[in-house]
């Protein structure tokens, strides 16, 4: 009898367990769902915006300067949420700069914007051929700490002030301003980069930050997929497949794939994915 007692205590704990277990699985999916930033809304945007322009445009354009964008247009999104500098602007400034990244200051010393030295400067510098012989530039560790410098150059400068009171989406009106305040001696400046900013569609990346109803919706916690008005998310995590979304998230593998410009199944760790709109 008292066997049976204990073989009765074991399978109620058991259950127990697996219950609790259960709910704390549940319960993580759904606050992964929920804690998606205003960052990481955007940034799922924009690969999507990014991904439609190389489809459509496949063969057409410079692989290299697409390489470059979308390796880099994150970083140029979130420069423009925190110092208000057009997404665009950095970007087609970084694009002419470095030569879509392959010139030799952007791979010896990841400086995408040309900047040099200037007097203060206490960081790592190399010299190189440009205007004059052997002129020293700054260095930088990653090409992210180059998209920092960039920003803070210009916001840093008060010869570069009034660029600040244009309208956030006039890219045509930052790229002469930036001419006119020295930034540099080419006089054709402007017109390359508005020519970059047009030809490769930059400023959809500008509308992406200024879109006031996703810039809304970005700020607070992501709503549960049971909002129909709502667009949810979640970050693929090690063992997720298609498959195993589309199931947990009550859609199907193609509509997943729509959804998000999916080609193929593949899917990688950390990737963020509409799972309803």
């Amino acid at each position: 009898m008292k066997d049976i007692k204990k073989l009765l205590v074991l399978s109620l704990l058991m259950v127990l367990f697996m219950s609790c277990g259960s709910n704390r699985s549940t319960s993580k999916k759904s606050k992964q769902k929920e804690e998606v930033t205003k960052e990481q809304y955007l940034y799922a945007q924009s690969d999507i915006i990014f991904d439609k322009y190389k489809k459509n445009n496949e063969g057409q354009i410079n692989s290299f300067t697409v390489a470059y964008i979308g390796n880099y247009k994150d970083i140029a999104i979130d420069k423009m949420i925190n110092y208000k500098i057009p997404a665009s602007i950095t970007l087609a400034q970084g694009i002419l700069e470095s030569g879509n990244g392959l010139s030799t200051l952007a791979k010896k010393s990841n400086n995408h914007f040309g900047i040099k030295c200037h007097s203060g400067w206490k960081g790592k510098k190399v010299y190189h051929d440009d205007d004059k012989r052997g002129e020293c530039f700054r260095k930088y560790d990653n090409p992210e700490g180059s998209f920092n410098d960039h920003s803070k150059f210009l916001t840093g400068r008060g010869r570069y002030e009034f660029l600040f009171d244009l309208d956030p989406d006039d890219y045509k009106g930052w790229a002469k301003g930036l001419k006119k305040a020295g930034y540099a001696t080419d006089r054709k400046y402007p017109k390359k980069l508005i020519a970059f900013i047009e030809n490769f569609q930059l400023y959809k990346y500008d509308d992406l930050v200024l879109d006031e109803k996703g810039y809304k919706r970005a700020k607070k916690e992501m709503p549960l997929a049971n909002n129909d008005s709502a667009e949810t998310f979640i970050v693929v995590s090690k063992g997720d497949t298609l498959y195993s979304i589309s199931r947990n998230n009550s859609i199907s593998v193609e509509e997943l794939k729509r959804l998000n410009g999916l080609n193929s199944n593949a899917i990688s760790v950390g990737q963020k994915l509409m799972v309803s709109q």
